[in-house]
């Protein structure tokens, strides 16, 4: 599977920050749980990407009009 292949998995996620100063993503679904731990500074750079990431989706979607 890829980045841009539709699926029928749903899942819930939670971020926060953990007792050991981690930013933790943590993703669960029916009969999985993903605990991802960031330092600060990845986690800084996951956001900066998720932004980039929606502007070019909101670009794109605007495309297609």
């Amino acid at each position: 599977m890829g980045i841009n292949d539709e699926s029928d998995t749903t899942a819930n996620l939670q971020i926060g920050p953990t007792s050991a100063g981690m930013v933790r993503l943590f993703i669960e679904g029916d009969g999985f749980e993903v605990p991802l731990d960031f330092d600060p500074d990845e986690a800084e750079e996951i956001a900066e990407e998720i932004r980039a990431a929606a502007g070019r989706a909101r670009a794109a979607s605007k495309g297609k009009r």
